[in-house]
């Protein structure tokens, strides 16, 4: 199997799942200032042009956390639970797409990315929206986890994987964390995992 990843806010989680799962993966970097994910050979991988990429033989899958669940189902790992936790764990995953981790990586693009690509400067506007929506998600993540180690079960899974994704750029993204002690309890937690600390495999030639 190849990985085709960057070192970016999706790209990271699925990264650090796969060597949660010690999997037999080779990691293919993509350098974005270069281009390389907008190339004919990449775009035939992912029209979207963008990252992860799984290549497993004959299938191609992107869409990270669609990745995160293949990769927990080839390692028939509980990470993606095949009980009555499945059907939470796809609610954690849908919330965080379209809410928590929608406004902390509009965060993130506009306080760390646009700066490193030199594509531009924060824009304030975006930026106050953002932060007013995340506090609003937080609270409601933070009001979660009270009592709990992990958000489905009180047994790790792939939701606390996607959900952690933008905390780990949670200082370069100015993402405003500080009221959240629960959220800061909980991700100490997943940020103590080796796999979370050094997610990226050794490169291999695409």
């Amino acid at each position: 199997m190849k990985l085709y990843y960057c070192d970016t806010l999706n790209p990271r989680k699925v990264c650090a799942l796969a060597r949660y799962l010690d999997l037999p993966i080779d990691f293919v970097h993509i350098d974005l200032k270069s281009g390389e994910h907008r190339r004919p050979e990449f775009l035939a991988l992912n029209p979207n042009g963008k990252l992860p990429v799984l290549q497993d033989g004959d299938k191609i899958l992107w869409e990270s956390d669609a990745i995160m669940c293949h990769l927990a189902g080839l390692a028939k790992s509980d990470l993606w639970p095949q009980d009555e936790r499945q059907i939470e764990v796809l609610r954690w995953l849908f919330w965080d797409a379209n809410h928590f981790s929608r406004h902390g990586g509009t965060l993130y693009f506009e306080n760390l990315v646009k700066p490193n690509l030199g594509i531009g400067t924060p824009d304030e506007a975006v930026v106050a929206q953002a932060a007013t929506f995340f506090r609003n998600f937080a609270a409601v993540l933070d009001g979660h986890l009270k009592g709990r180690d992990f958000v489905v079960g009180n047994r790790l899974s792939v939701a606390d994987f996607a959900l952690a994704a933008c905390l780990a750029y949670g200082e370069g993204a100015k993402l405003p964390l500080a009221p959240f002690k629960e959220i800061e309890r909980w991700y100490a937690g997943i940020a103590a995992l080796p796999a979370w600390q050094a997610p990226y495999g050794p490169a291999a030639a695409a």
